[in-house]
């Protein structure tokens, strides 16, 4: 497999996924300016949305979307439990967080990263983005992960989408319960060995 990807992006989360359940992967950079692959293959000829992720699997077919590709990888490795069985209630809830973060959180983002909006709006956004935050903050509990004893491809999804609070200056450190659980997820090897892989600092 190929994981197409860039440091630090939404493709982080796959690319942990990947090392929590052990399975071996190519990683490729994708530089989004150029739309080329870094041996300068042009992007737009794995993915034609020119996102990352994308993973290109043996056979030659291509997944996008993180949350379609953390699914994927989890369910090859059932014995991980990186995601419940298929059609219990315990996937439902770690799909609902997988929802949650992609459509609340993660694109909550996009006005912060857009340099075309003005300050007013960027502020309205913050305080948004900040109150589904504090939400969040009040799920969790003082050990353990979003949906129980197990750590699942939604954690790693909202380890990586909290993360970029630093870089658009949103600031999270009153929320003790959220900083504790990242605290948490940093610490896995899996997760280190992901940010080393990608240059990340930290």
């Amino acid at each position: 497999m190929k994981l197409f990807y860039l440091p630090g992006a939404c493709s982080l989360a796959p690319h942990i996924v990947l090392r929590e359940a052990g399975l071996p992967f190519e990683l490729v950079r994708v530089d989004l300016k150029s739309q080329t692959t870094a041996d300068g293959t042009p992007f737009g000829s794995i993915s034609s949305k020119g996102q990352v992720p994308a993973l290109q699997l043996d056979d030659g077919e291509v997944l996008t979307e993180g949350p379609v590709i953390a699914q994927y990888v989890a369910d090859q490795v059932p014995d991980r439990r990186l995601i419940p069985e298929a059609g219990s209630r315990e996937r439902y809830r770690v799909m609902a967080w997988q929802n949650f973060i992609t459509s609340e959180l993660h694109k909550g983002y996009s006005p912060l990263f857009n340099p075309l909006f003005d300050a007013a709006a960027r502020k309205v956004a913050a305080d948004i983005l900040l109150r589904k935050f504090t939400w969040v903050d009040s799920q969790l509990g003082e050990d353990g992960w979003l949906c129980g004893p197990d750590f699942t491809v939604a954690d790693a999804y909202l380890y990586v989408v909290a993360g970029w609070s630093a870089w658009v200056s949103l600031d999270l450190s009153q929320l003790p319960r959220l900083q504790a659980y990242l605290a948490r997820v940093a610490a896995r090897p899996a997760v280190q060995a992901a940010r080393a892989a990608e240059g990340l600092k930290g």
